[in-house]
């Protein structure tokens, strides 16, 4: 056999494929209208996403696959499926920090996919009211970076709001300098957000250290200021470069490689365990020596551990702090939920702001 007809019998064999793909697909989509109607029939406001089961599902995807894919891209690929499917059943409405073309937005489709409406809110807070009013099924926000640390308007709202937290997102913070035209040299001025500068300073300071650095409030509205003038530059997204008719002069010009950022998703619901869950805690306590120590002590009295520890200001008194911790496991947990409850007693203020399903990607 020679490559010409070997090469057609490859392409038969995926064209076969193909249909055997597509069919399954469509199978797929039927069962999920089955189940929005059952859903619709037990519970006309019951809800349609889950992200227990997404989690679920994701990870025996991953656990199974044998390659040559990656397992971020497999997931990736079912991802997309079932956000495609859900959207059968309830078209989600997510909201998020916007505008459009910012990291936030791309966490909110890496966690929904590209079948559900998002929508850009100009604030932490608006997205919050979004969500608790009803208008947007769930909200994502960012709430730490991996560089430059915590984002202290995510972590304010929830000392008021009733929202809980349903899931988190990790996405890979790439940089890149774009601008109209392709000439380096040009540039006097870099638009980005205050944090994207940061990050991006030893570059800065080795192939621009004369361009004037202006902080805006979001990378994507960088990238439109940018468009609008020959000798300005952008620091932000691809998707920002897109969406504004941008050429990316310099890929990946972070500082830190492995820069991360987490972004959190908000709704109204309780998420059940899945088995690689976490916990995140309001927690107060007097400002009293020791008082942090006997706060804490029941984590390691039971085994429970914790990835993250944040003070914040309580707004009730001078000098007056919160807490927020993360720890692993799901508060119905056994050891976990006792855990808590000694915590909670000796708290003075103690709020679960939700469990939910570990990032899977």
């Amino acid at each position: 056999m020679d490559d010409a007809q070997q090469l057609k019998a490859i392409r038969d064999e995926i064209d076969a494929l193909d249909l055997q793909i597509q069919a399954a697909i469509s199978q797929r989509a039927r069962l999920a209208q089955e189940v929005a109607k059952i859903k619709l029939g037990a519970d006309p406001q019951g809800l349609f996403y889950r992200p227990e089961r997404e989690a679920h599902v994701l990870r025996r995807v991953m656990e199974r696959n044998q390659g040559p894919l990656s397992d971020e891209e497999i997931a990736r690929l079912f991802r997309e499926i079932m956000s495609a499917c859900l959207a059968l059943e309830q078209p989600l409405q997510i909201a998020f920090l916007g505008p459009e073309g910012t990291f936030t937005q791309a966490a909110a489709l890496k966690q929904f996919g590209h079948s559900v409406a998002t929508q850009p809110f100009n604030s932490i807070p608006d997205v919050f009211r979004e969500v608790e009013s009803g208008s947007c099924h769930y909200g994502v926000v960012p709430v730490e970076n991996s560089t430059e640390g915590v984002v202290s308007h995510t972590l304010d709202m929830f000392l008021s709001s009733p929202l809980r937290i349903c899931g988190e997102v990790t996405l890979r913070i790439n940089h890149n300098l774009m601008a109209r035209q392709a000439d380096v040299a040009v540039v006097t001025t870099v638009y980005s957000h205050s944090q994207s500068l940061a990050q991006c300073r030893s570059w800065l300071d080795r192939h621009l250290p004369h361009a004037e650095r202006v902080a805006l409030g979001s990378n994507a509205e960088a990238a439109r200021m940018a468009s609008a003038r020959p000798d300005a530059a952008a620091i932000a997204g691809e998707a920002a470069a897109e969406l504004y008719g941008l050429q990316i002069l310099s890929r990946n010009i972070e500082d830190e490689p492995g820069n991360t950022t987490r972004f959190l998703v908000v709704g109204r619901q309780l998420v059940p365990p899945t088995g690689s869950d976490k916990t995140s805690l309001l927690v107060s306590t007097q400002n009293v020596a020791g008082g942090l120590h006997r706060l804490l002590t029941p984590l390691a009295q039971h085994g429970i551990s914790m990835t993250r520890i944040e003070s914040r200001p309580s707004r009730r008194g001078i000098w007056e702090y919160v807490f927020f911790l993360d720890i692993e496991g799901h508060e119905e947990d056994p050891t976990v939920a006792r855990a808590l409850g000694d915590l909670q007693r000796a708290a003075g203020m103690y709020k679960v702001l939700g469990s939910y399903p570990r990032a899977v990607l």
